[in-house]
């Protein structure tokens, strides 16, 4: 069997960084995929965050057909309790099926949202957020797991989410962290290449996907170290050391791109994206004492400020929406990490919500207060767009989503928790994720140095399924970017078009507990780490 599409994810990357890393030959297998290919800024979803955009390049949809708005989910309309999103979540087809049935087998690892595996012709190892206790639920077929374990180096606390490995680094951050904070997730990657070499060699698919999710997870805590416009400010060794440590991270990532690469051969074409970009965060926007402020949110006499000390668990989750007053908040942001603000309806569970004949004005007042909060240090908006539930998710998930959605300008993260100011400048940029991701291929008709314009996170489905000669479907949202092949190429290769619509998934009856409230725990001190959740 010959591996027709090698499709390599890289969680976070931004051409902001790979360029220069390319151009000082830190990255040469990239750069000369770049050179005899064809390359686009990609950009991602509102928000731009890994499970909507990961999920949106997964199916060919947007969040409001898929219904991943964030890491966790309002269990109802109606209800102030979140629960943690897995794949039995995502309410359409994944390219990954659509593939399977054109009769091409697909290879998919370290994926989020694919816990518990899906069951597809070919090979699934989840990835995300699992811990490593999951990791055998995860592996697709049920005996891959069992093969895996017999593989001289595999360690599945490395491959999976062990915070046993990552704790020290993540919470405390000192000088002498980083560094082995960097080669956790340097042998993190070659865990994964050991698993992607090992199945490519014994049993290539036509498509052949490897997600690395390191880039975002290096960035977000060693911004200052990798992007080039803060290099003259690393002044001490110590930071030199650690710029050094993040380039070797990279040089990693770009030796196993080159190995799977020469692997899957020449005939392959290999297709490069990300799910956004990433750049420096500057100020810290405490959106739910902003609501408090101007009348919206009412907090208890129990509530917890941002100098406190919290412990993490979808129980703290679901206890801080009740350190609010529910007889006075119709408005309050339940999570950081989707930007989104929810109003309270008016009914019998919430008599003091919003009336519905009063619901559009309200609306309307938060988003222009929102539009005009300064940064009092240097006078500039802190929020540029405020998007409603309508203009965004519009679909069979709009009643669950968030009826505000902001964009900040500094692409940055709110706040949920109380503070003493609204805006906070921080100590000093951190990495946050941007709009304007990357989408890089080659082989198989690709141009060589072609360069477009800017390309939607929908259009890469419909780019991964023609390179694996699987029809497209009629009800994927995005374009098959033709420009990026030759129009020989095209003539003798032309796209397949198909009326197909694609199978809804059967919904869970029940929602079983997937993981444990240690696991939940586990996985929610990680988000924090990384600033998604507070």
């Amino acid at each position: 069997m010959t591996v027709k599409c090698l499709f390599i994810g890289l969680d976070g990357a931004t051409f902001d960084v790979l360029d220069p890393l390319m151009a000082r030959g830190a990255m040469p297998f990239l750069a000369s995929v770049v050179e005899r290919g064809g390359r686009a800024p990609l950009r991602s979803t509102i928000p731009a965050l890994t499970p909507p955009a990961w999920t949106t390049l997964m199916t060919g949809r947007a969040p409001a057909a898929h219904g991943i708005f964030d890491f966790f989910r309002r269990e109802s309309k109606e209800s102030l309790q979140f629960s943690f999103l897995t794949s039995r979540d995502i309410g359409v087809e994944t390219i990954w099926q659509r593939a399977n049935r054109a009769g091409q087998r697909v290879t998919v690892l370290n994926f989020p949202l694919t816990f518990p595996a899906p069951p597809v012709d070919g090979y699934v190892v989840a990835g995300g957020w699992m811990p490593w206790r999951q990791l055998r639920s995860g592996c697709h077929p049920k005996t891959l797991y069992d093969e895996l374990k017999r593989l001289p180096d595999f360690n599945p606390r490395t491959l999976a989410m062990d915070m046993s490995h990552e704790e020290k680094a993540l919470e405390g951050c000192e000088q002498e962290d980083y560094e082995p904070w960097v080669a956790l997730h340097i042998e993190r990657e070659r865990q994964w290449h050991g698993v992607a070499r090992h199945l490519m060699t014994t049993d290539p698919t036509e498509m052949f996907a490897l997600l690395m999710d390191g880039v975002d997870k290096l960035q977000h805590l060693c911004w200052r170290f990798i992007d080039p416009a803060m290099a003259d400010q690393l002044t001490e060794p110590w930071e030199a050391r650690v710029r050094d440590r993040c380039l070797d991270y990279f040089r990693t990532v770009d030796e196993i791109i080159a190995d799977l690469a020469g692997l899957a051969g020449e005939e392959a074409m290999i297709v490069i994206a990300s799910d956004h970009g990433f750049g420096p965060q500057v100020r810290t926007f405490f959106v739910n004492q902003w609501l408090a402020e101007a009348g919206y949110l009412a907090w208890t006499d129990k509530r917890q400020s941002a100098t406190e000390a919290t412990t993490l668990g979808i129980a703290s989750l679901a206890k801080h929406t009740f350190q609010m007053d529910w007889t006075r908040t119709v408005a309050y942001a339940p999570m950081p990490s989707g930007n989104g603000i929810h109003l309270v309806r008016q009914d019998e569970a919430h008599p003091h919500g919003i009336p519905a004949e009063a619901l559009a004005a309200v609306r309307q007042r938060i988003i222009e207060g929102l539009l005009a909060v300064r940064d009092p240090h240097t006078g500039e908006a802190v929020v540029d767009r405020v998007w409603t539930r309508a203009q965004l998710f519009a679909g069979p998930w709009e009643q669950i989503a968030p009826d505000l959605t902001l964009e900040l300008s500094d692409g940055g993260l709110i706040s949920i928790v109380a503070a003493d100011a609204v805006v906070m400048p921080r100590p000093q940029p951190t990495g946050t994720h941007a709009p304007l991701g990357v989408l890089i291929a080659a082989g198989a008709g690709v141009q060589e140095g072609v360069t477009l314009p800017e390309k939607q996170i929908v259009d890469s489905a419909s780019l991964l399924l023609y390179a694996v000669d699987a029809p497209i479907p009629a009800d994927l949202e995005g374009e098959l970017p033709t420009h990026l092949f030759s129009a020989a190429w095209l003539e003798r290769n032309p796209p397949q078009q198909s009326d197909e619509v694609g199978v809804q998934p059967v919904a869970t009856v029940e929602k079983e507990a997937l993981f444990t409230e240690e696991e939940q725990s586990e996985m929610l001190r990680h988000l924090q780490a990384l600033g998604y959740v507070e």
